[in-house]
């Protein structure tokens, strides 16, 4: 559910009806009191809007203000993630960053590049093995116990978006740098991980 901020006129009669009542406090929109209130009521709006927007970057896919105090926290950008080109990209990161729980299998890694906003699949490889082989099959070597391969299209696309970009954005952001970065970075230690593109 979305918080929404009150219009100035619901500040200004909820100030009035904080006052005391008697003679003295006229709720008459003309008198005095109701002008007062009338001022102080865009503070008000403000100070609750500001809140309201606190709220919502306390949740990083949806961050805007506190982005970069999401991104500080977290370490990015690194080396590995570089300059996020959008604001979904830099959105995307910090998720991705947060929601890692660790793992070696296909699945997670094929969730780690969907946080990532890229979609890909997995090949994996074995040495060659009598009574396991047909006729046709690659003959590996006992390196290949170790490799695996991502398939991704060739090139993953962000595209601007209203309401998830920002003035001054490219109307489309792409390429592969970020995907091989991240995955290179968390695979385990003694494999060895090779890219193919639209395949």
């Amino acid at each position: 559910m979305a918080l929404t901020v009150p219009s100035v006129g619901a500040y200004a009669a909820a100030i009035l009806a904080y006052l005391p009542r008697g003679r003295i406090w006229p709720r008459d929109m003309a008198a005095s009191m109701a002008v007062t209130a009338k001022g102080l009521a865009p503070t008000a709006q403000r100070l609750d809007a500001r809140a309201v927007a606190l709220l919502a970057d306390a949740f990083p896919p949806q961050a805007y203000e506190l982005l970069p105090e999401w991104e500080r926290t977290l370490g990015l950008p690194d080396p590995c993630s570089g300059l996020a080109a959008t604001l979904q990209q830099r959105q995307a990161q910090v998720k991705a960053r947060l929601t890692a729980t660790g793992g070696q299998s296909a699945a997670y890694f094929i969730a780690v590049a969907a946080s990532l906003g890229f979609t890909i699949t997995i090949e994996n490889f074995a040495p060659a093995r009598a009574g396991l082989m047909r006729a046709g099959d690659p003959v590996y070597g006992d390196d290949w116990a170790h490799a695996w391969r991502v398939h991704a299209p060739e090139a993953t696309v962000t595209y601007f978006a209203a309401g998830a970009s920002t003035a001054g954005e490219p109307l489309a952001a792409w390429g592969n740098a970020v995907l091989e970065c991240a995955l290179a970075r968390i695979r385990p230690a003694h494999t060895t991980l090779t890219f193919a593109y639209g395949s």
